[in-house]
């Protein structure tokens, strides 16, 4: 696949961070102002997506070796999954559906360029670069213009 379908796939997940938040945010008002019960409602829809997947795609099993020997930084995946939806749900109402998410995509990227800076989590080292500084800056005037303008 090429550049352009990977980027119109990236940009179709935003777009699907952006109604989960929404869409945990409502769950949450319906459920007594509840942003646990929501999450963890949430979670177990994700939970049954992923064993409809696996029981219709069939995927080769890991061999445990593997499972074992696996860094335990692969494993924080679900519990960091899990406080995104739990921020959506408690936090998308609060301050909109658009602030919210420019915020998650400040501290997404400020995040990444320190993974890739370093290499850190089995990333390819990529140095910080003026352009990618400037990058930061201007997403993080994206939230500020979201917010105030």
């Amino acid at each position: 696949m090429n550049i352009v379908v990977f980027a119109l796939l990236a940009a179709g997940a935003g777009a699907c961070i952006a109604l989960q938040a929404s869409a945990n945010g409502n769950f949450r008002k319906n459920l007594g102002d509840n942003p646990l019960a929501a999450a963890y409602l949430s979670i177990c829809g994700t939970i049954v997506t992923a064993t409809l997947a696996v029981l219709l795609l069939r995927p080769r099993v890991p061999e445990m070796t593997a499972v074992r020997e696996t860094p335990w930084w692969n494993w924080i995946g679900g519990p960091l999954g899990a406080l995104i939806v739990l921020a959506g749900a408690a936090l998308a109402p609060r301050l909109g559906a658009a602030l919210f998410i420019a915020l998650v995509v400040a501290g997404q990227l400020i995040c990444s360029l320190a993974l890739d800076h370093f290499g850190l989590m089995g990333l390819a080292q990529q140095a910080l670069t003026p352009g990618r500084v400037l990058g930061a800056v201007l997403v993080v005037a994206g939230v500020v213009c979201v917010k105030f303008l």
